[in-house]
C-alpha cells in the first residue's frame, strides 16, 4: 500500500504547479488594474505608474509568475492591496468560522445521510424508501439560501430560539459557538445529506443483488448483519466517493451561507476580495481551495485502498 500511496502523493505535485499557474494567468487576463482602484478616479498617469512598480505589476508576466512561485514556496501569499495586511494572516483570522461550518456539515451528513440510505435500501419500495426518497429530493432542489432564509424565519423570528446571524468562537464559550452554527449547517448539509443518502441507497440494492448476498441469507444471516456487515462495507466506495466530492463542493455552499448568516469565514473574504479586485487575496484563497481539493481526492483514493484492496492503480 505504501508504493501506492507514495505514487499518488507524487502525483498530485504536478497538478498543483499547473494549478498555480493558471490562476496566476487567469487574474492577470481579466479585464481591470488593481492600481487604478488603490489610486481612485482622479490618480495621474505618474501616480499610477508608481503604484504599478510598487507592486511589481510593471514587470513582465514571466517574471511575476516566477516571483510569486517563489513566494509561495516560502510560504508568503503576498499582502492585501487595500488593507495591507498578509494574505496569510487574512486566511488565518477567518479560516476558524469556515472550518467548523465545514467539519459540522460533514459530521452531520455522514451521521444522517448513511442511515437514511441503509433504510431506504433494506425498505425497498416501503414507505421508510418513499419518504427518504421524497425527502432526498426536496433537499437537493431547494437551493441553500432558500433553506437558510427558511430556517431563519421559523427557528429564530418565529421561535426565537437560535441568532438569526453571527459567530462566535469556541473561545467565548462552547454554547454560544454551537448555538450560531446550529443554521449555518443545517442549511449547508441539507443538499449533501440528500446526495450521499441516493448514492448510499443505490450502491447498496446493487450489492444486495450479488452472489455472496444471496449465499449469506442461505446460510440463516439475518437481514441487519446482511446490511452492515456485507452490503455497507462493499458499497463503500461509491459512498466515500460522493462524500468526498461534497467535501470538495463545499467551497460554494460555504460562500452562499455565510454571506446568509453573516459568518466571518473564508466564504465571506472571497466575495470581498473579488470585488476589491485583491489580486493576492484572491491568488492565495484559490489556491488555497484548489490544493484543499486535490488534497481530498488524494484521502479518497487512499481510502478506496482500505475499502478495497483489490484497488491499486
Amino acid at each position: 500500500m505504501l508504493p501506492y500511496v507514495l505514487k499518488r502523493v507524487l502525483s498530485a505535485v504536478p497538478v498543483m504547479i499547473i494549478v498555480a499557474v493558471v490562476i496566476f494567468a487567469l487574474l492577470r487576463l481579466t479585464p481591470g488594474d488593481p492600481a487604478a482602484i488603490l489610486a481612485g478616479n482622479d490618480a495621474t498617469g505618474e501616480q499610477l505608474a508608481q503604484i504599478r512598480e510598487s507592486l511589481g505589476l510593471d514587470e513582465p508576466i514571466l517574471v511575476q509568475l516566477a516571483t510569486w512561485c517563489k513566494n509561495i514556496i516560502s510560504g508568503d501569499l503576498g499582502v492585501s492591496l487595500l488593507s495591507g495586511v498578509p494574505v496569510t494572516k487574512m486566511i488565518a483570522d477567518r479560516v476558524g468560522p469556515t472550518l467548523a461550518l465545514a467539519v459540522g456539515t460533514i459530521s452531520v451528513t455522514i451521521l444522517v445521510a448513511i442511515p437514511m440510505g441503509i433504510v431506504a435500501a433494506g425498505r425497498l419500495g416501503g414507505y421508510l424508501d418513499r419518504i427518504v426518497m421524497a425527502l432526498s429530493v426536496l433537499g437537493f432542489s431547494v437551493p441553500i439560501f432558500v433553506t437558510g432564509y427558511v430556517l431563519i424565519y421559523f427557528f429564530s423570528l418565529k421561535l426565537g430560539w437560535l441568532p438569526v446571524q453571527g459567530y462566535r468562537p469556541p473561545s467565548e464559550g462552547l454554547f454560544p459557538f454551537l448555538q450560531r452554527l446550529v443554521l449555518p449547517v443545517l442549511a449547508l448539509s441539507g443538499v449533501y445529506i440528500a446526495l450521499v443518502a441516493r448514492i448510499t441507497r443505490s450502491s447498496i440494492i446493487e450489492v444486495l443483488g450479488e452472489d455472496y448476498i444471496r449465499t449469506a441469507r442461505a446460510k440463516g444471516a439475518t437481514g441487519r448483519r446482511i446490511l452492515l456487515r456485507h452490503a455497507l462495507r462493499n458499497a463503500a466506495v461509491p459512498i466515500v466517493t460522493i462524500i468526498g466530492i461534497g467535501i470538495a463542493s463545499l467551497i460554494t455552499g460555504v460562500v452562499v451561507t455565510e454571506s446568509v448568516f453573516n459568518l466571518p469565514g473564508l466564504g465571506r473574504l472571497v466575495v470581498e476580495a473579488v470585488l476589491a479586485r485583491d489580486y493576492p487575496v484572491i491568488q492565495g484563497l484559490i489556491l488555497l481551495f484548489s490544493f484543499t481539493y486535490i488534497l481530498i481526492n488524494l484521502v479518497v483514493d487512499i481510502l478506496y485502498t482500505v475499502f478495497d484492496p483489490r484497488i491499486r492503480y
